[in-house]
């Protein structure tokens, strides 16, 4: 009889297994359809990029079919296409604009009576402030005797881009936020940037495009020519500002801090020019005065600016000694303000001279607070006095 198969029994509790491990192993892995692939987006960002890049380069063959076409319109279409690629990864971050500043607190207050006191220093018969207009208008009149009578008349160029540009004069008049018109960008890289830059007419832009307009150039262009912007547009827009609103439009106020991006040519282009104008009022003083205040300002440029302040000849607002007009507060606090800061720098000839000054001009409340810090401070070149210390703690305490 044959012998009977034992049977093999685990020991072993079955248990259930419900993980997808064991699931898998028992499926087949079939290669998907190439229908039912599905490839991974591609972020905003980066197709963004892309189209901008594509359109530039339709662009710039549909714009060398025009040129072979119309070759009067060859070289700026060219230019422009060429300097198309180097704007697209700037314009998002220098020209896109919402309207909103990080800060909106700026006011001024201006006592009326000081302001006229002020105003009675100026020079009289002074040249009027000149602008970038001016400038050109005298140059093509000068070259071309036949636009004399003419108001307002065109550089001679390229009449494509000077119709362009007198468009863009329009769309800068009305900017309030958004993009900057790209045409307007392309300036900066024009050799004749003045003459196109008259086109667009400045003294007609909107506050916010006279405020993103100093924060491209400024970004773009170099020292010397930045410096004739801010002198010839920028600080001729903001006087007549300050002259006809009695304050100076916020956009305008964040236009002259972003022009400190450019420590030199402010120097030169709207601080030196503004002084040696002999018309400088007490509320564009006071507004400048708090924008230097607010914002930093490198040590070496400071100093070259005290330098030419220094220097610059007596324009009626530099010289008190022999003046019989009862000088304003803001005067008095100046002078204590200097006295405080360069106390330790005076000579005793100076401090002398400065003694001499107050008699003439004193102030109930402010004078005696200048003789204090004269009398209770050392001269320049000497060392501390320890009685003399010990006396100034004992009066404080």
């Amino acid at each position: 009889m044959a012998k009977k198969r034992e049977r093999i029994v685990n020991t072993e509790p079955f248990i259930t297994h419900n993980d997808d491990s064991v699931a898998s192993c028992r499926k087949r892995s079939k290669v998907p359809k190439i229908h039912r692939q599905q490839e991974k987006l591609v972020e905003a960002g980066i197709s963004s990029k892309i189209m901008k890049v594509a359109l530039a380069q339709q662009k710039e063959i549909a714009d060398g079919e025009n040129a072979e076409r119309n070759p009067s319109t060859a070289v700026f279409s060219t230019v422009a296409a060429e300097e198309e690629k180097k704007v697209i990864e700037e314009e998002d971050d220098i020209d896109d604009f919402d309207g909103k500043f990080k800060d909106e607190s700026y006011q001024e207050d201006i006592n009326e009576d000081d302001e006229k006191l002020f105003e009675s220093f100026f020079v009289k018969n002074a040249p009027p402030q000149r602008t970038l207009a001016d400038i050109i208008i005298r140059k093509i009149k000068d070259n071309d005797s036949e636009l004399a009578e003419e108001e307002r008349p065109d550089p001679q160029m390229d009449p494509m881009i000077a119709k362009l540009y007198k468009g863009v004069a329009k769309l800068m008049s009305e900017y309030t936020v958004g993009k900057m018109p790209k045409a307007f960008v392309h300036i900066t890289k024009m050799e004749r940037w003045q003459d196109v830059l008259y086109l667009t007419e400045p003294e007609k832009w909107s506050p916010n495009a006279m405020c993103q307009a100093t924060r491209i150039f400024a970004h773009h262009l170099k020292n010397s020519q930045i410096q004739r912007f801010y002198n010839y547009v920028l600080l001729p827009r903001v006087r007549e500002d300050i002259r006809k609103n009695k304050r100076l439009h916020f956009a305008l106020y964040q236009a002259v801090k972003k022009s400190l991006y450019k420590p030199s040519a402010f120097n030169k282009g709207i601080l030196f020019p503004l002084c040696k104008s002999g018309t400088c009022s007490l509320r564009e003083a006071v507004i400048l005065g708090s924008i230097l205040e607010k914002c930093s300002f490198p040590v070496d440029h400071s100093g070259i600016a005290l330098l030419n302040l220094a220097e610059m000849e007596y324009c009626g607002t530099t010289r008190f000694v022999d003046e019989i007009r009862v000088m304003p507060v803001i005067w008095h606090q100046s002078l204590l303000t200097f006295v405080q800061r360069y106390k330790y720098e005076l000579l005793k000839e100076d401090k002398e001279h400065l003694q001499t000054l107050i008699k003439r001009q004193n102030h109930h409340l402010v004078t005696p607070e200048i003789v204090k810090e004269l009398q209770g401070s050392r001269n320049r070149g000497e060392k501390d006095d320890p009685m003399l210390t010990n006396y100034i703690l004992s009066i404080s305490s």
